[in-house]
């Protein structure tokens, strides 16, 4: 089959790599239907986290399962299933927890799992996934092929963006301002007019990500920036700031931007990947009682409450997609998305 693999900043290929093959019992094979570029796949492409080998790249992915192990009872040969971006059972103490990115027997594609075996990168033809009953989510049925964008986001962004709304306590009532306005960004102002916030401003310079946001429920656009950014989020909000921010970038100034712009005792929902050494102000949270939560999103977590609204259409994430190409032409693919030509990218085999 051929993958994805990244060789060193910049250098993304399409390259014939070996076939996956079941290995312990509970993995399955699952055939690829779509999957995507994350913002996080740019660090590596930028050079941001360094590249020292050539290795497989990509995390987002649904298709339809090919072959099960013996000890797959959940999960059948034939279903339509969605891919947390992220390896997990579903059995563990951090699992039933809430935070299956913890999963104590889980890992990451493009690694090799707990057992020895390897389960391949996202940005493939086939994929080997280790704990199949966990990790995989079934649809109802086999998915329209103008509904497979929708579902993939439950893969990543949808859930994370719904991540950020969760842990900055978005809800009825509550503002909330949203830096960030990438695919996670734009879905965490989906994601918070789902859970019923009163006004949701997104911060963004870009007409058409404005467009977005605004059809997923954005109330206000701000674009202004750094001071001038956070005077103006205090004027929208009693002079003090919002109840609820949402960071969605992972960059110091993305995170000084969603501190400042939070009123005293506001909360703050992070989801950013920490690059550029974004590191809390404690002193400045102690004086104002700002609260920061969050972390990498606990997706597989949220798919089975997500998933019948984006079934349904109620909600409609897929519409971040707003470039899809073949996959063997993923370069264009990154280059796309770094160039700020995409907003996010969707490959199909």
């Amino acid at each position: 089959m051929h993958a994805t693999l990244i060789h060193a900043p910049g250098d993304i290929r399409f390259e014939e790599v070996p076939d996956p093959v079941l290995s312990t019992g509970g993995d399955a094979i699952v055939r690829v239907v779509a999957a995507c570029v994350c913002g996080s796949d740019l660090w590596p492409y930028r050079g941001v986290t360094p590249t020292h080998e050539p290795h497989r790249i990509g995390h987002e992915f649904v298709g339809v399962v090919e072959q099960v192990g013996s000890e797959v009872s959940r999960i059948k040969v034939g279903d339509f299933v969605i891919a947390p971006f992220y390896d997990c059972d579903m059995e563990c103490v951090n699992c039933r927890n809430g935070f299956s990115t913890s999963c104590l027997n889980g890992g990451w594609w493009g690694s090799d799992d707990r057992m020895g075996a390897f389960a391949d990168g996202g940005q493939g033809e086939r994929i080997r996934v280790p704990h199949a009953d966990g990790s995989l989510v079934a649809t109802p049925a086999m998915p329209d092929d103008a509904l497979v964008p929708h579902l993939l986001t439950l893969a990543d962004v949808m859930g994370t963006g719904h991540h950020a709304a969760v842990s900055g306590g978005a809800g009825p009532g509550k503002n909330v301002v949203v830096v960030g306005d990438g695919a996670v960004g734009l879905c965490a102002v989906l994601a918070s007019a789902r859970l019923g916030a009163e006004r949701i401003v997104l911060m963004s310079r870009h007409a058409d990500r404005q467009q977005l946001g605004r059809r997923f429920g954005a109330t206000d656009i701000v674009e202004e920036r750094g001071k001038e950014g956070v005077a103006r989020i205090r004027e929208l909000f009693d002079g003090v700031g919002a109840d609820v921010v949402l960071e969605c970038v992972g960059t110091a100034e993305s995170m000084d931007q969603a501190l400042r712009s939070a009123r005293p005792g506001g909360q703050v929902g992070f989801v950013g990947v920490p690059n550029g050494g974004p590191e809390l102000p404690v002193r400045r949270m102690f004086d104002t009682n700002v609260g920061v939560r969050g972390g990498v999103a606990p997706v597989r977590n949220y798919v089975e409450e997500l998933l019948p609204e984006v079934w349904d259409g109620r909600l409609q994430p897929g519409l971040v997609f707003d470039l899809e190409l073949p996959m063997s032409e993923v370069a264009e693919a990154y280059a796309a998305m770094d160039e700020r030509r995409a907003i996010k990218v969707l490959l199909r085999p």
